[in-house]
């Protein structure tokens, strides 16, 4: 008996041992798990911590909606490229008028602006930003515009138009404004801003209104309401060509730049080099090529061709005061 309970005494001694043993592990086991935890979680707090600023691409439009939805792709692209600046996130803004763009850039809330050379020069002179490259929107490097008036009102030159109406876009149209202005006005015509059902016009003069849409322009040529029109060539190539037989281009403008890239005065001058190069080398793989496309079929980013090209641009800007 006594051999009975001394084995039983033993074996209660080493069960004891061993529960205690998993016990043991047991804790260890859990401490370890959450210093691994720990040590997992910490990196990712401070590399988020570390990419909180945003850059914000901006342009004016009167429909936000589908020009974020054409821009988010390329400011998505930008802040990924752009981490070692604390860059995570990319915005755009949508301006309603050249002010309020004009307001984002001197503020700081808009860091890169795209814009055709016109408005890109008002924009420059109020904000302080600079033009930095050239953009092929649409896949076009350059453009112009074109004077267009019906074969059956006899108007053949830009001399027939003294005495009547041309439709321009909008006051800070490229192609449908400031390029038709400065050709006549290097032209030696005298031109006055009017109505379209002003009489009083002297014959020595040629008068325009603002149609506020390349569309509204053509329609208003069409439908006899003015007398000619300007738009640029590809619009006017996309008029339907039974239409487009009975109408006779009068004159072309100068060539621009399709589009600028500005950068906002007081960015950090590395950022604006990185960025610089960024865009230059998008078409130069499939995965930015994708983005390009997204990006209003954008072929590619580029130098200006040369300092003259900006010259021209900036004498040509002088003759037309903004509005």
């Amino acid at each position: 008996m006594m051999g009975s309970t001394l084995v039983n005494r033993k074996n209660i001694i080493f069960f004891q041992l061993i529960s205690k043993l998993v016990l043991l592990s047991a804790c260890l086991s859990l401490i370890s798990c959450q210093a691994r935890s720990t040590s997992t979680t910490e990196p990712v707090e401070t590399q988020t911590n570390q990419s909180t600023k945003t850059i914000v691409i901006g342009d004016i439009s009167n429909n936000p909606a589908k020009k974020i939805a054409r821009y988010q792709p390329m400011a998505d692209y930008l802040a990924s490229n752009l981490s070692e600046f604390g860059i995570g996130r990319g915005e755009v803004k949508v301006a309603s008028d050249l002010a309020t763009m004009i307001d984002w850039l001197k503020s700081g809330q808009v860091d890169i602006y795209f814009d055709s050379p016109y408005p890109s020069m008002i924009v420059g002179d109020r904000s302080g930003s600079t033009p930095i490259l050239r953009r092929w929107k649409g896949g076009q490097s350059d453009y112009y515009g074109v004077f267009f008036a019906m074969n059956s009102s006899g108007i053949k030159t830009l001399a027939d138009l003294k005495g009547k109406v041309v439709a321009f876009d909008e006051p800070y149209s490229t192609s449908g404004y400031f390029l038709p202005l400065v050709k006549l006005i290097e032209s030696g015509f005298k031109v006055v801003e009017t109505t379209f059902s002003n009489t009083n016009i002297s014959q020595e003069q040629i008068g325009y209104v603002f149609t506020d849409d390349d569309e509204n322009t053509i329609q208003w040529v069409i439908s006899g309401k003015v007398d000619a029109g300007v738009v640029d060539l590809e619009t006017f190539e996309e008029i339907p060509s039974q239409s487009r037989i009975e109408i006779k281009i009068l004159a072309k403008t100068k060539t621009v730049p399709r589009q600028m890239v500005s950068i906002r005065k007081d960015l950090d001058p590395e950022l604006r080099e990185t960025i610089q190069t960024l865009l230059l080398n998008m078409d130069q793989n499939e995965e930015s090529k994708q983005v390009l496309t997204k990006f209003e079929n954008t072929a590619k980013f580029d130098d200006f061709p040369t300092q003259q090209s900006i010259d021209e641009i900036r004498r040509l800007y002088e003759l037309i005061p903004a509005k």
